[in-house]
């Protein structure tokens, strides 16, 4: 009998499909490129290294983490439980339990941070616990990174349970369940937005308590806000985990092993290393600054007192520009790689892709876990987590909406303005923040009717909704009139 070798037939991918494809690309390039680079060279460079350890430490629970859950999500579906969902039900529950309790702890105590300046522990190098200067650890970011690698193992452990019962293995798509957990994060990151534009919590706190108690009061206001946007962001995560899991269902002999891949030999390699940066950045310094060769040891490291090495030493700005070009190397090559795989490792760079959008989000959450910095990094991190979920609705294949029209002129004109209001409005959003790392493009100070100091400008909030305003009519229209690539 003649065997005949089909064709595959080309994908017909919307403008609209690919614009959020772009977009998730165009965020993950941003990120890898220029912030991250960026962020560790102005840690390295400061006058303390105290940033880079808590950074490093934080940077390395992203990833080591991450490879946690996704080790636990292959070892309950590839493609059958290698071991019992109830097991890792437990585990979860104590993960989630001692974060919890670890994170409420070093908030409402103030032992956010350790070890204390007065604590002294086998000091060597200078140090007060072994060589670490005070403020190497962030109790909150470990509570933050142990809870949700708890909810995690919990979460896969009750689908594990449910897949058991029922055999259907089929891409259901976005969930009723998914709809409403992610409209109900958007609400609540957007309601935050708007009461922050106009009510500074330092300010609120002084309203209601303006002779004593400030500090107090503050806190607890700013543990409700922290816990809505907590809960904002959970679902968020849960859309976006429940999404990712019914992407893979109906292919997990094909995805499974390049899920693992992303774990293994991306972000468990990524966590490793920044956390050998975490704890050997003090003897590393002292090693360098002792190189006497072509004057390499003042070349590439800068002490404050010759007599305090290395506890007032810090990296100089020229060995800063040389790790700084060796990270963007890096990732500029990993990404020009994603391009060379699309077409023929599909999956390995949309699955890839979305986790490490959500990664990448979960980062700046716990980097920026510090009293003055948390809100916004909530905001931040609840933001990226939509885009996140939205980018894995669309990168279903088989039930994604196709193109069938030309584009023609005015189809045109809607992707050029679909695409610049997207950017516009990201640079808003991204503006909001006040960390040190970021440029205050756009101003923005919250507090406009209520604040401490200063009165608040909105402008960065004003312009993101009224360009996400019209981004989002653009990209209706672009959806509506189903325009093919």
């Amino acid at each position: 009998m003649q065997q005949t070798q089909q064709r595959e037939i080309p994908e017909r991918m919307s403008w609209a499909r690919a614009m959020i494809f772009a977009t998730g690309f165009f965020f993950i390039s941003a990120i890898f490129i220029g912030q991250l680079p960026g962020y560790v060279f102005l840690q390295m460079t400061a006058a303390t290294l105290q940033g880079l350890e808590i950074g490093s430490l934080a940077l390395a629970a992203v990833g080591i983490g991450a490879f946690i859950v996704i080790q636990v999500i292959v070892l309950l579906f590839d493609p059958k439980p290698l071991v019992l969902p109830r097991v890792f039900s437990v585990l979860g529950f104590l993960f989630a339990a001692g974060g919890l309790a670890l994170l409420l702890w070093a908030v409402l105590t103030g032992n956010q941070y350790f070890p204390h300046a007065g604590s002294t522990w086998n000091p060597v190098l200078g140090g007060t616990l072994l060589w670490f200067e005070p403020g190497a650890v962030d109790f909150a970011m470990v509570g933050a990174t142990l809870l949700g690698i708890g909810i995690a193992m919990m979460f896969y452990a009750e689908l594990a349970v449910r897949e058991q019962r029922n055999p259907d293995r089929s891409d259901p798509g976005t969930t009723p369940a998914i709809r409403t957990m992610i409209g109900l994060a958007a609400s609540l990151l957007l309601l935050f937005m708007v009461f922050y534009t106009f009510v500074d919590d330092k300010g609120l706190a002084r309203f209601f308590d303006p002779t004593s108690g400030v500090a107090q009061t503050q806190l607890i206001i700013d543990l409700v806000i922290n816990s809505i946007l907590g809960i904002a962001i959970f679902l968020a995560l849960g859309a976006f985990a429940l999404r990712l899991h019914y992407l893979m269902r109906p292919v997990r002999k094909r995805t499974m092993s390049r899920f693992y891949l992303i774990g293994a030999l991306g972000l468990a390699q990524m966590g490793v290393i920044f956390f050998l940066v975490w704890l050997l950045v003090y003897p590393a310094i002292t090693w360098m600054h002792s190189w006497t060769f072509i004057g390499l040891g003042d070349y590439l490291t800068l002490c404050a007192k010759k007599t305090a090495v290395p506890a007032s030493c810090s990296f100089s700005a020229q060995f800063g520009y040389l790790v700084d070009a060796i990270i963007t190397t890096t990732f500029f090559f990993a990404l020009m790689g994603s391009i060379w795989a699309w077409k023929t490792n599909r999956n390995l760079v949309v699955i890839g892709g979305v986790v490490i959008t959500a990664v990448l989000g979960l980062a700046t959450l716990l980097v920026h876990l510090h009293p003055n910095e948390v809100l916004i990094a909530l905001l931040l991190c609840g933001g990226i987590l939509i885009v996140a979920t939205l980018w894995t609705n669309v990168a279903r294949r088989e039930f994604a909406i196709v193109g069938e029209n030309n584009l023609g002129c005015i189809g045109m004109w809607l992707v050029v303005g679909t695409c610049l209001f997207i950017y516009l409005a990201s640079f808003a959003f991204f503006a909001i923040p006040g960390f040190n790392e970021t440029e205050p493009n756009i101003p923005f100070v919250p507090g406009v009717a209520i604040y401490a100091s200063d009165k608040g400008r909105p402008d960065a909030i004003i312009m993101m909704l009224i360009i996400g305003a019209l981004a989002g009519i653009q990209f209706f229209f672009l959806v509506r009139n189903r325009y093919k690539v």
